[in-house]
């Protein structure tokens, strides 16, 4: 158990760290649109990667926050139903939820890991007029997905330890 508590705390400085990177891309797209806007209506100069690049962050700004949003139950959820039933109810809800979603980001980290994969190999670039190398920016899914499904592997073992108390 001494062992899962360690596990545990690095795992949410990680997320930690990546919270905070994505505070940062946040930051430098805020800015760099800003910018953007600022040079293109006034000095008519526009910077040329700012929509582009920017595109890109709303993906790693997505993917670096999700597994820090669901610790904190941040997540939108419909409790129309669910908030009705009974406390053991809920758990077995939130349990089998939870295990859904293990499986579904497990396959997308898989299936995100390959095409990224494939992306590097090849070399791939995006067809925009800024050469990125796709892998650079694909990346980002399967480690989110990865962090969101150990989360979930937490929530879930939580759903169950509440489950079997009742």
């Amino acid at each position: 158990m001494r062992l899962l508590g360690r596990f545990a705390s690095i795992f949410d400085r990680a997320n930690e760290i990546m919270v905070f990177l994505a505070s940062a891309v946040l930051i430098f797209a805020l800015l760099s649109v800003t910018t953007d806007v600022v040079l293109r209506y006034y000095f008519r100069a526009p910077i040329m990667w700012a929509v582009v690049v920017n595109e890109n962050n709303l993906l790693y700004i997505t993917f670096l926050a999700t597994a820090w949003v669901l610790r904190r139950e941040g997540h939108v959820r419909v409790e129309l139903v669910v908030s009705r039933l009974n406390p053991k109810a809920q758990n077995l809800i939130g349990l089998i939820t939870s295990i859904i979603g293990v499986l579904a980001c497990l396959a997308v980290t898989w299936y995100g890991a390959l095409v990224t994969w494939q992306d590097f190999q090849s070399g791939y670039y995006m067809p925009t007029h800024v050469r990125i190398p796709e892998a650079s920016v694909l990346f980002i899914v399967p480690v989110g997905m990865f962090l969101l499904s150990i989360q979930l592997l937490r929530r879930t073992y939580g759903f169950w330890k509440k489950w079997r108390e009742y």
